[in-house]
């Protein structure tokens, strides 16, 4: 018996965490575990994806030109603007998080509740801003014709750098025989409609092509300026424009996780899936931090002596936080 005592306190001793490993609560330590576990999923994810860039990096669409969209500003060029006011809300909510944290270490109810409040309001502002992204990236702006062997192509007015994209109902003719009344079964003939149904035709772009001597295609090929270090897309000259439109079998609109009009396919493909990925974390985070603010109000944690339950909460949105922080410079600015 005495051996048995003498045994179970000196594993006491070596342990010496008791019900709390290393003085953490259970609680915390399986959200560490959790955070770690889910930074490896993350972690492959990124490599993944710098993989394929790096290999394909020569056609990759250029991240200024595919995010330049801001809130009732249409036409108006702000490459990167609106992901930035995205990074600092979201950075911003992590802010107010930590001030709950605290506020919940000296037991002050009112202050948790308020600046979990924030937080919550911070991240849904922060998923709207996400889904207003998405809607801008599926449903495009410029539209694009894609070849024979799988190349987009764009067309431009200018020349090099100073090249701007035109969108397809700049030039495109439409032809108006082409009458939906006419494409019916007994004819033989189906017509496509819904979202697959492009607004312009090959035979449409091809002929606005050619009609309008100021209109150039531009590659995917990407180029860099060697005075500036600016990288920008190939433009072809308006002989080899006239011939490569040949090549173009379908009209591209916008992006799905078949093609896009962006560029390299698999670069929609990543988009949706690391930037919803994440998107979901951030819409896990506001359920549960949701559940905490209201069981702040209730009184439950001021009943228990205790807001460890705020800062478990805290652990796992400053890691949402710090992943977009990843998704933002690998995906966004490098």
């Amino acid at each position: 018996m005495g051996a048995t005592v003498t045994t179970a306190a000196t594993k006491e001793n070596t342990w010496g965490g008791g019900n709390e490993p290393l003085k953490v609560s259970y609680g915390k330590m399986m959200m560490w575990y959790f955070i770690l576990s889910d930074s490896l999923t993350f972690c492959g994810f990124l490599v993944g994806y710098g993989f394929t860039r790096y290999k394909f990096m020569d056609t990759w669409p250029i991240a200024d030109e595919v995010f330049n969209h801001f809130p009732f500003l249409h036409g108006v060029d702000a490459p990167m603007y609106y992901v930035a006011l995205m990074t600092f809300i979201l950075i911003f909510s992590s802010v107010t998080m930590v001030l709950a944290v605290d506020a919940g270490h000296q037991m002050k109810k009112g202050k948790v509740a308020t600046y979990m409040f924030l937080t919550i309001l911070g991240g849904l502002v922060f998923l709207g801003s996400q889904a207003w992204e998405w809607k801008n990236f599926i449903n495009g702006t410029y539209g694009a014709v894609e070849t024979r062997g799988g190349s987009i192509l764009h067309f431009v007015k200018g020349e090099g750098t100073e090249a701007k994209q035109i969108a397809l109902a700049d030039f495109a003719i439409v032809d108006e025989n082409r009458d939906e009344a006419t494409l019916t079964r007994g004819k033989g003939t189906w017509f496509l409609k819904g979202p697959e149904a492009a607004t312009y035709s090959i035979a449409e772009v091809k002929a606005g092509l050619l009609a309008n001597p100021d209109v150039k295609i531009r590659t995917q090929k990407t180029i860099q300026d060697p005075e500036t270090g600016r990288r920008y897309k190939e433009v072809l000259t308006r002989e080899q424009s006239v011939e490569r439109i040949n090549d173009a079998t379908i009209v591209v609109e916008g992006a799905s996780l078949i093609r896009n009009e962006y560029g390299h396919k698999t670069f929609g493909d990543f988009f949706f899936f690391i930037t919803g990925f994440h998107g979901f974390h951030v819409f896990t985070g506001i359920l549960i931090n949701i559940v905490i603010f209201f069981n702040v109000l209730l009184g439950t944690y001021q009943k228990r002596g205790s807001y460890e339950m705020v800062e478990k909460g805290g652990l796992y949105w400053h890691f949402v936080d710090l992943v977009w922080v990843f998704v933002f410079t690998f995906f966004y600015l490098v």
